[in-house]
């Protein structure tokens, strides 16, 4: 009888356990550079890295400052996309269509602000 080596691995429930909170902090430092304006939601949703499939469209919208449930589910309304859908189940379609959604929607609010600077200068 020849000896081998065998690796003593940990039972799958705990594996599970362990990857999944990999996933959770993964997905807990995306959205902490997603509130402080590191990342951008869109390009998150065309790149969709591994670790954010499994994340709902919502939670990611309403990582971003000043985007809670009511904003995301207008947002969302102009789309045809549930708040529930998953980022990794997306289609390369409803991908490119919620960046694009999302790039429109902040130059617009730039837009405006840069409109209330001016408003406030000449006031």
């Amino acid at each position: 009888m020849t000896a081998s080596a065998t690796i003593a691995r940990a039972p799958q429930h705990l594996q599970a356990l362990e990857r999944a909170n990999e996933v959770r902090l993964a997905r807990a430092e995306l959205k902490r550079q997603v509130a402080a304006g590191q990342l951008d939601a869109a390009e998150i949703v065309l790149e969709c890295p591994p670790e954010v499939e499994g994340m709902s469209v919502s939670d990611l919208l309403m990582s971003q400052r000043r985007w809670g449930r009511t904003r995301c589910r207008k947002f969302l309304a102009t789309l045809p996309l549930a708040e529930n859908k998953t980022i990794g189940s997306m289609t390369d379609r409803q991908r490119r269509a919620l960046a694009g959604r999302l790039e429109g929607d902040a130059a617009a609010v730039e837009d405006a602000l840069l409109a209330g600077a001016l408003w406030v200068a000449r006031g």
